[in-house]
């Protein structure tokens, strides 16, 4: 049976971050990318939430035909979760 695999993940950050007191300083080009990409993450959620009802969408699942049978074992990884993982075994140390 082919793989299916769904970029979106449901998980909703607070939106574009500004450096707070001390750390690093973003130039005006990467504030704009961070913004450009924001904005257009939001239009994606927008469509995947007005499709719910419809069966045809701007927003297409991504399906292998042919799955790869090394990537069988695969487990995606929380890239958040192992960021606080880290962030907190930095600050144990």
């Amino acid at each position: 049976s082919p793989v299916s695999r769904v970029v979106y993940n449901g998980k909703r950050s607070g939106g574009p971050r500004s450096p707070g007191a001390g750390s690093e300083i973003f130039t005006p080009a990467h504030e704009e990318n961070v913004r450009f990409i924001y904005e257009a993450w939001q239009c994606v959620e927008r469509d995947l939430r007005s499709q719910m009802g419809s069966e045809r969408g701007l927003v297409e699942e991504y399906v292998e035909k042919m799955p790869n049978p090394s990537l069988k074992a695969f487990k995606p990884v929380d890239l958040g979760d192992l960021k606080r993982r880290n962030t907190q075994d930095a600050k144990k140390s």
